[in-house]
């Protein structure tokens, strides 16, 4: 069995997510299997970062070009995601289990679903706002009106599809008016859902285990561990192990862990390198979660604190605001990793990187406020000034 040190795991899966050459908007989506879709902006939304790590030449009208073509459609992965066209099929167990009533989030009306998808029918693509709604009281946030709610279980069973987004609302229409017209549309089996979901994690991860790539999908470990097991049989995958980790690992014949370069990327809470936080922590050595959720008076760095991967190691995380109304992008506060030492290297390389993130979010003004250890801010202040 192959053995690999955390060295070069860590270059495999940095190699293999696409951080260490550039890729188009097209190639990076269909690299990864999935870009997760998330709404917060206090640098730019998960889903235009996650393109850009790959891609640098990125713009947000790339994504908007992509779903015209109808190269990527969007629904469910692990969360809410841009998904490959040709990935479409294997949607469709999903939507099959919401149209035999798995409920999403709001019990279902099914006298509204039927209007919903009437209207859609008879007068084309439709968003919420189209549908009038009258209340004895204002709603809260969660408070989904009826048709909302009904939209969104139509989109789930896979009856509705999201034609666009307009300023980021989405725009709902009945599949045959967004699929390409050859597209597959034939149910798998859960023994071909599973190795589709084995082999697309290794494609973009390098290697996994069975727990990774059942990351948070439900009822089919049993299934997967047979697939696994039978893709083992016919030399298609080869299991590994992972120094110090005890735990299997699998990834393809004549794994290859290029040397990485001495490239800084900042990445998104929601990047497909560190959303399953569980491995990171096993293959990286680096604790991290998002804390938007967490309460303020707990919150041990920030609202939406940003890793820092500089070669094969995260070194930092940082505390953003994009403020796009005075363009000014301000590091509320960074904190370096213990082990780590920034150089005149780093700090060159960093600062770059920080004003190229900074134009990318919209603003033409970086500012440094705190940083952890304290002696370091001198450096890094001088390092990115214009």
């Amino acid at each position: 069995m192959t053995r690999l040190s955390k060295k070069e795991v860590r270059q495999l899966t940095i190699h293999t997510q696409g951080l260490n050459h550039q890729l188009s908007s097209i190639d990076t989506i269909n690299k990864l299997g999935y870009v997760q879709i998330d709404t917060l902006s206090v640098s730019e939304r998960a889903h235009h970062h996650i393109f850009n790590s790959r891609n640098p030449a990125y713009t947000k009208a790339d994504l908007g070009d992509m779903m015209s073509k109808k190269q990527v459609f969007e629904y469910w992965s692990h969360a809410a995601a841009y998904l490959p066209i040709m990935d479409y099929r294997f949607s469709l167990i999903k939507k099959a289990s919401y149209a035999k009533g798995a409920q999403h989030w709001f019990t279902q009306d099914k006298k509204m679903n039927r209007y919903v998808l009437d209207r859609i029918k008879a007068e084309g693509p439709l968003q919420s706002k189209d549908f009038k709604e009258s209340r004895d009281k204002p709603g809260v946030w969660y408070d989904y009106k009826p048709a909302k709610v009904a939209l969104e279980q139509m989109f789930m069973e896979g009856k509705l599809m999201i034609a666009e987004r307009r300023n980021f609302q989405k725009v709902y229409d009945l599949p045959e008016n967004v699929l390409p017209s050859k597209i597959d549309t034939a149910t798998p089996s859960l023994e071909e859902y599973c190795e589709h979901l084995i082999k697309s994690t290794l494609k973009a991860q390098g290697l996994a285990s069975i727990q990774e790539i059942g990351y948070l999908r439900k009822g089919i470990k049993s299934t997967l561990t047979k697939t696994v097991n039978k893709l083992i049989e016919t030399n298609e995958i080869t299991p590994l192990s992972v120094e110090g980790i005890d735990q299997a690992y699998y990834a393809f014949p004549n794994v290859d862990h290029q040397q990485i370069p001495d490239n800084i990327h900042i990445l998104s809470p929601f990047d497909n390198l560190v959303i399953q936080r569980k491995r990171l922590q096993l293959l990286f050595d680096f604790e991290y979660q998002i804390e938007c959720y967490v309460p303020e008076a707990k919150r041990k760095y920030g609202y939406y604190v940003l890793p820092v991967l500089y070669k094969d190691s995260f070194v930092a995380r940082f505390d953003p605001k994009a403020d796009r109304k005075t363009g000014v992008f301000t590091v509320k506060k960074i904190w370096f990793e213990k082990d780590f030492v920034p150089d005149e290297k780093f700090y060159l390389k960093f600062s770059e990187k920080l004003r190229q993130f900074a134009t990318f979010c919209g603003c033409d003004q970086l500012i440094i406020d705190k940083c952890s250890p304290a002696i370091y801010k001198k450096e890094l202040k001088r390092a990115t000034k214009p």
